[in-house]
C-alpha cells in the first residue's frame, strides 16, 4: 500500500510567482511560463508529482486577449507536461488594464470587462479539456487608504461591481473567488471581507479565496487593529491563542471559501517591485514560518466537527516574491511539493480512478468499416435470396429499424384529415407495449395538425 493513499484534492502550483513583484524597474526579471511549467513538472517526491497549475492571465505568461487558436497551443503546452489548469487570475488592476472596483463608472466597467475576458479564457480551457476545475480570482483593485475615506460608500460600490462581475461569470458557467489580502480595500480584514460577501449575496457565484499566509495576518489585525483576533504583543509561543484565533477566523470565512492556497508566513509584511506591501510568503522550509502548515490547513479543509469537507477539487501552493535564484533551484519545488503532499495526507481523501471513455472509439471504427460494405458482401451471401442485392437489406434493417416504418405512416396521416385523429389515439394505447419512438412521434403530428386547423 502507498505511503500516500489519498489522491484528492489535486495538487497545483501557482505560475504567478514568476510575475508578481518582477519585471518593473529595479526588480528582477520575469520568469517565463515555460520555465515555471518545467520547474513544476520536474518536481517529484515519493513518486508523486504536481498535477496542475493555476495561472495569471497576464503577459508575458498569457495575453488576456489571446485568440482561441493561441490558447489551444498554451493548453497543449501545459498538458504535454502532464498538467492541467485550475484557477485563473483576472488582471483587474489599473496597471493591467482593469480599474478600481470602487472607482468611476469607467474604472468599474474596465474591471468587469477584464473579468469577462478571464471567464472567456477559463470557459474555453474547459471546452478544450484542459481545465477540469477552478475559479476566476478577483479582488477590489483599490488601496485600503482610498477605501477608508468612505468605508460604507466604497464597500457598497465594490459590492455593486462584484455583482455585475457575477452576472458575467454566470453567463460563462464560471465562479469568482475574492482573495482576502490585507492590501485590498474593503477586503483587508476578515470582518470587512465577510461584510462584503454578504452584501453581494451571491454565494453560488462569488466566494472567498483563502491564502494561509494572508489570512494569518487577518488574525493579527494588520491594517485593521480593531479586527485583531490575538492580543497586542502576542507571544508566538502561545500556540493555544493562535489556534483559537484560526478557529474563529475560519468559522466566519470557511462557508464562503471556494478556493484554497497552501502557504507559509513569518508574521511580517513586505513587498517588491510594483506590488504593495502585503503578507510575507515564506519558503516551505523557512524556520521562521509561524504556521504548522499541514496541521493549520485543516482549519480550512475540515468543518467545525473535524470532518473533511471535500470542498476543493484542487489546492494550490502560493509563494510570491522569492528571489529568482531560489526559484530556479529544483529542490525549492520538491520541498514545496512535499508540504502539499503532507497537507493531502492529513486532510484529503481517495477516489477511484475515473473510467476511461473507451466506448466511443470502437463505435467510430465500426461506422468507418460499414462505409466499406463491399468487404461485407461475402459473409452475407448465405441469405435466402441469391440475388447480389440481398446482403445490404439486413444491414439497413438492423441499423435503423424504426425509420422505414415511421416514414409511411407520416404520409398516410397527411392525406385523410378526417381519419387523422383515430390513429393518434390508438398510438397512445399501444405506448406501453415496447416503449418505441412511434407513440412519441404521433402526438407531435397531432399537435401540428391542430395548429394547422386553427390557422
Amino acid at each position: 500500500m502507498s505511503i500516500h493513499p489519498n489522491n484528492h484534492p489535486k495538487l497545483h502550483n501557482a505560475m504567478w510567482p514568476g510575475l508578481v513583484g518582477k519585471g518593473s524597474p529595479g526588480a528582477e526579471p520575469f520568469l517565463s511560463l515555460d520555465t515555471m511549467l518545467d520547474l513544476t513538472a520536474k518536481a517529484e517526491v515519493d513518486g508523486l508529482k504536481f498535477e496542475g497549475v493555476d495561472i495569471f492571465l497576464y503577459e508575458p505568461h498569457l495575453n488576456i486577449d489571446i485568440s482561441d487558436d493561441d490558447l489551444k497551443r498554451v493548453a497543449d503546452k501545459i498538458r504535454s507536461r502532464g498538467l492541467v489548469v485550475g484557477s485563473v487570475v483576472a488582471p483587474v488592476w489599473p496597471p493591467t488594464g482593469g480599474g478600481s472596483a470602487m472607482g468611476s463608472v469607467e474604472d468599474r466597467m474596465r474591471f468587469v470587462e477584464q473579468v469577462r475576458k478571464a471567464c472567456r479564457i477559463g470557459s474555453t480551457l474547459r471546452t478544450l479539456g484542459a481545465r477540469p476545475h477552478g475559479v476566476v480570482r478577483i479582488d477590489s483593485a483599490c488601496s485600503v487608504e482610498e477605501w477608508s475615506k468612505d468605508p460604507e460608500g466604497n464597500t457598497r460600490l465594490i459590492a455593486k461591481t462584484f455583482a455585475e462581475a457575477c452576472d458575467v461569470a454566470e453567463s460563462f458557467g464560471e465562479r469568482l473567488a475574492a482573495e482576502g489580502e490585507i492590501c485590498w480595500g474593503g477586503m483587508h480584514s476578515w470582518r470587512e471581507m465577510v461584510k462584503l460577501l454578504e452584501r453581494v449575496g451571491r454565494p453560488k457565484t462569488l466566494g472567498f479565496q483563502a491564502d494561509m499566509a494572508h489570512t494569518l495576518l487577518y488574525t493579527l489585525g494588520y491594517n485593521a487593529p480593531q479586527d485583531s483576533l490575538v492580543p497586542k504583543g502576542y507571544d508566538w509561543k502561545d500556540e493555544v491563542v493562535l489556534q483559537e484565533a484560526l478557529r474563529e477566523l475560519t468559522a466566519a470565512l470557511r462557508p464562503w471559501t471556494l478556493d484554497f492556497h497552501v502557504a507559509q508566513n513569518d508574521g511580517t509584511v513586505k513587498g517588491s517591485g510594483s506590488h504593495d506591501k502585503t503578507g510575507h510568503h515564506c519558503l516551505a522550509t523557512d524556520p521562521n514560518g509561524k504556521l504548522d502548515v499541514s496541521h493549520d490547513a485543516g482549519h480550512w479543509l475540515r468543518d467545525e466537527k473535524g470532518q473533511i469537507t471535500k470542498m476543493f477539487r484542487h489546492i494550490c501552493w502560493d509563494g510570491c516574491m522569492f528571489p529568482n535564484e531560489v526559484m530556479m533551484k529544483q529542490q525549492t519545488w520538491n520541498d514545496i511539493l512535499a508540504v502539499m503532499i503532507a497537507v493531502r495526507d492529513a486532510h484529503g481523501w481517495r477516489e477511484a480512478a475515473a473510467r476511461k471513455p473507451a466506448a466511443p472509439k470502437p463505435v467510430v471504427e465500426v461506422v468507418a468499416r460499414k462505409a466499406r460494405e463491399p468487404v461485407m458482401a461475402k459473409p452475407a451471401a448465405p441469405a435466402p435470396t441469391p440475388k447480389p442485392v440481398a446482403p445490404p437489406k439486413p444491414v439497413k434493417k438492423a441499423a435503423q429499424p424504426a425509420l422505414p416504418k415511421a416514414a409511411p405512416r407520416k404520409k398516410a396521416l397527411k392525406k385523410p384529415r378526417a381519419i387523422a385523429a383515430k390513429p393518434v389515439k390508438k398510438a397512445r394505447k399501444l405506448k406501453v407495449t415496447k416503449g418505441t419512438k412511434k407513440p412519441v412521434k404521433k402526438p407531435a403530428v397531432k399537435k401540428l395538425r391542430k395548429q394547422g386547423k386553427r390557422k
